[in-house]
C-alpha cells in the first residue's frame, strides 16, 4: 500500500496506532514511573491522553487537511484556477527528548505519518523504559519500511544526523539544536527545532497573588520542573514580594505536603548527571524554601531561591528543574534589564489585572508563546501554534499546523485554453505603456 498517496491507508494505520496505545496505556504509565517516578496523573494528563487526543483529532480531520486547497487566482493568469497541493517530504527523522518522552515522540510521529511520510524515530536513551514501550507499540503498528524506531545514545544520534533526510524534527536543548541545524545544513534539509530558554514570569502589583502562586507552583513543579515551557524565574513587583513568597510556600505544601520526597505526586530528576547539574546551582544561603536533595533517588525538593544577582550560576542558563529563583522589580526598566539579558524565551507569563500592562509586555518582548494569569496551558490548545523564536526554536506545530509542518506545499496553476491574451508575448513593441496602466489596477 502506498502510504504517500493513499489517505485511507494513513487513517487505518493511525486508527491501529490509537487502539494499540489505548490497550498498552497502563504499560506506558508504568514505564514513565520507572524512568523518573512520573505520577500516573501527570502521565495521563501530559503524555498518554494528549497523544490519544492528538490521534483522534488527526484521524477526524485528515481528509480535509490533505485535500488540495483552492485559492483565488491572480488576474495576470486569467483565466485560471489555482491550488495548493500538500505532498509528503519523504523520509523524516524525529529525535525526541526525555522530559515528556512519550508525548514528544508520538505527537510529531502522528503528524508525519498523517502527511504521508516515511519516519525514523529516535527516542531518548535517558528514559529507556519508555523508549522500549514506544518501540514495541511502533513495531506492532507499522511496517519497518514505513516507521522504524532506532534506539541508542549520542553515537546513534550522530550517525543518524550524518545521513540525508528530507525533514528533521528535533525537540531538546539549544546546544544540541545547533548541532542538528548544522548537520541539516549539509544537505539543505528543512528542520523544526523545539528548544527552550529562560522563561520569565512577571507578577505585578495588581495580580491575584494567591491564585497566581497556585498556578505558578503547578506550572513550575509539574514533572519536577523538567518542562521546556515551565517558568524559569519570577519577576515580582517589589512591594508584593514578601506576601507572594508566603503564598508560594503555602501552595507548594498544599500540593506536595511538608515532605515532598514522600509525595506520590512529585517526580524525580531523570538521572544523576542532571541531578548534579541542578544541585550545583543551589546557593543554600539564598534558599528560602526547600533545598533538600537525595542523590540516591535523584530527588530535589521544590525550592524557592531569593535571587538578586542576574549573573549568578542559576541565572546563566535554562534551569530545567524544580528550582525557582525569585527576583524583584520596581519599574519597566528593571524588567527590561533582566528579560533582555537573555535570548528570546520559549514562553513568557504575566500575572496582572492591568490589561494595558499585559498588552505592553506582549508587544515589547519577543517569545514563542505564553499566558496571561496562568502558566503552561497554552500548550494544550491545538488551535494555537507551539514553537519558539530565535534561540528557543525554529518552526511551530500542533493541530492542523503539525500536518503542514510535514507537508511540502506545491503551487499549481491550471490555465484554461479558451482564452489566451496576447499582451505578455514578444514582440513587446508598443505594449509597454499599456502594460504599465494595466498593472496599476492589478
Amino acid at each position: 500500500m502506498n502510504y504517500k498517496t493513499n489517505i485511507d491507508f494513513r487513517k487505518e494505520t493511525l486508527i491501529k496506532l490509537l487502539n494499540t496505545i489505548i490497550v498498552h496505556e497502563d504499560e506506558i504509565i508504568k514505564a514513565l514511573y520507572d524512568d523518573f517516578k512520573k505520577p500516573a496523573f501527570e502521565a495521563v494528563l501530559t503524555e498518554t491522553n494528549y497523544v490519544i487526543s492528538e490521534l483522534k483529532d488527526t484521524i477526524k480531520n485528515l481528509s480535509s487537511w490533505a485535500k488540495p486547497k483552492k485559492v483565488f487566482p491572480s488576474l495576470l493568469n486569467f483565466p485560471s484556477t489555482d491550488y495548493i497541493y500538500k505532498e509528503p517530504y519523504g523520509k523524516v527523522l524525529i529525535i525526541a527528548p526525555w522530559n515528556y518522552p512519550f508525548q514528544l515522540a508520538l505527537c510529531p510521529l502522528v503528524s508525519a505519518v498523517a502527511a504521508g511520510n516515511q519516519v525514523v524515530l529516535k527516542p531518548s536513551e535517558l528514559t529507556p523504559n519508555t523508549s522500549t514501550i514506544i518501540a514495541k507499540i511502533i513495531a506492532m503498528t507499522f511496517q519497518v519500511n514505513h516507521v522504524e524506531v532506532v534506539q541508542g545514545g549520542v553515537d546513534v544520534s550522530k550517525n543518524l544526523l550524518s545521513q540525508r533526510w528530507d525533514y528533521i524534527f528535533f525537540t531538546g536543548s539549544v546546544p544540541v539544536g545547533k548541532i542538528v541545524a548544522k548537520a541539516a545544513a549539509e544537505h539543505l534539509t528543512p528542520v523544526t527545532l523545539e528548544l527552550g530558554g529562560k522563561n520569565p514570569c512577571i507578577v505585578d502589583e495588581t495580580a491575584n497573588l494567591k491564585l497566581a502562586a497556585k498556578r505558578i507552583v503547578w506550572g513550575k513543579f509539574i514533572n519536577a520542573g523538567q518542562t521546556c515551557i515551565a517558568p524559569d524565574y519570577i519577576l515580582v513587583q517589589k512591594d508584593m514580594k514578601t506576601k507572594f513568597i508566603g503564598y508560594l510556600k503555602e501552595e507548594i505544601t498544599a500540593a506536595y505536603s511538608d515532605k515532598p520526597e514522600q509525595s506520590p505526586d512529585y517526580a524525580r530528576i531523570v538521572n544523576t548527571k542532571n541531578w548534579q547539574r541542578l544541585t550545583e546551582m543551589i546557593d543554600h544561603e539564598k534558599v528560602i524554601f526547600g533545598g533538600q536533595t537525595n542523590e540516591s533517588d535523584c530527588y530535589i525538593a521544590p525550592t524557592l531561591i531569593d535571587e538578586s544577582d542576574i549573573d549568578s550560576l542559576i541565572m546563566k542558563d535554562e534551569i530545567f528543574g524544580p528550582l525557582l529563583p525569585i527576583l524583584e522589580y520596581s519599574s519597566d526598566a528593571d524588567l527590561q534589564t533582566v528579560i533582555s539579558k537573555y535570548e528570546k524565551p520559549l514562553s513568557l507569563y504575566i500575572f496582572t489585572d492591568n490589561t494595558a500592562f499585559a498588552k505592553q509586555i506582549i508587544q515589547d518582548y519577543s517569545f514563542g508563546g505564553g499566558c496571561i494569569n496562568d502558566t503552561v496551558v497554552h500548550f494544550s490548545n491545538k488551535r494555537l501554534p507551539f514553537g519558539g523564536v530565535g534561540h528557543s526554536g525554529i518552526g511551530a506545530y500542533h493541530g492542523s499546523l503539525s500536518f503542514d509542518v510535514f507537508s511540502h506545499k506545491k503551487s499549481i496553476v491550471k490555465k484554461a485554453n479558451w482564452l489566451d491574451l496576447p499582451m505578455r508575448y514578444a514582440p513587446y513593441k508598443d505594449k509597454l505603456a499599456t502594460i504599465k496602466k494595466l498593472l496599476k489596477w492589478i
